[in-house]
């Protein structure tokens, strides 16, 4: 082979080398585009970084106890015990009374002890004209819960005052109706085939916090006629009053008011034919304590 044909040969295989020389280089990715992977933790690592976030990690409240007591000496412990004994006392009404006739001064009050579902209960009203009672009640019984609003009074009533005693048992019911209208209804059976019936209804109206009027409606029957004691069968009278207090504190009420008392039916006819007053309208003025 001649010079010149060897050095052509050369050239075209330094070419050739060139050429693939390039395809590989372009095959390899270039540095922009590689991604690198992150680097694992070590055990040691992950350890030292759960330490951390625990340092940083408030402790578990205290476990409630009260979840593991008896209900009873949970409810003892938040004073909310329901077996426990008490007792309160009401002077509801304590007022002189401004009439036609003679002044006279009037009471009602209630009383009793025991537990939410069982009471001794005292209750006791009348009225004063000088140094004569005109007419007094009182009763002793026995109050059970029989539903969230209301319970049930088995007990005995006496009255006292002109013409002979009578005494009564008794059977009623007493609570609070929706739109809180306290009410009080009792049957009484007395000696000598006697009957009675009384229903009180009371509201208070907030006008503030401190000043409070209340209504009151009362009706007494008889079954049976009694003259001596000034009552007869039927509807014997109404009783109603308007009493506006201000509570000094809840204990302490002043109140100013004005009541009406109507004599009704047969009644009535007694008590005209003796020249007394059927109805009669006055002021009243007293005050209302509880302790």
């Amino acid at each position: 082979m001649s010079a010149r044909s060897m050095q052509a040969l050369a050239i075209v295989l330094a070419l050739s080398a060139t050429t693939w020389s390039g395809k590989g280089q372009a095959q390899q990715p270039s540095a922009e585009h590689h991604h690198t992977p992150a680097p694992i933790e070590s055990p040691a690592d992950v350890s030292t970084s759960d330490e951390s976030e625990r340092d940083h990690v408030p402790p578990d409240p205290p476990r409630n106890q009260m979840g593991k007591m008896p209900y009873k000496a949970m409810t003892k412990m938040m004073g909310m015990d329901d077996t426990a004994a008490y007792g309160k006392i009401l002077l509801d009404q304590f007022e002189w009374r401004d009439a036609d006739g003679p002044n006279s001064f009037g009471w009602e009050a209630t009383g009793f002890y025991g537990t939410d579902y069982n009471k001794l209960w005292f209750r006791t009203e009348g009225e004063r004209v000088g140094d004569r009672t005109e007419e007094a009640r009182a009763e002793l019984a026995w109050d059970h819960i029989i539903s969230r609003w209301w319970s049930s009074q088995l007990g005995l009533r006496h009255d006292f005052g002109p013409g002979p005693a009578r005494d009564w048992l008794a059977i009623g019911i007493q609570g609070t109706t929706p739109y809180f209208f306290d009410v009080e209804a009792t049957a009484y059976v007395g000696n000598s085939g006697r009957t009675s019936a009384r229903l009180k209804l009371e509201y208070e109206w907030l006008i503030t916090q401190r000043l409070i009027l209340q209504p009151e409606v009362v009706l007494n029957l008889y079954g049976k006629d009694d003259p001596a004691k000034g009552v007869m069968s039927g509807l014997s009278d109404a009783q109603t009053g308007l009493r506006l207090r201000y509570e000094i504190r809840r204990e302490l009420a002043p109140y100013v008011g004005v009541a009406w008392v109507r004599h009704l039916g047969a009644t009535a006819e007694l008590m005209r034919a003796t020249g007394e007053e059927v109805g009669d309208i006055y002021a009243v003025a007293g005050i209302r304590m509880w302790f």
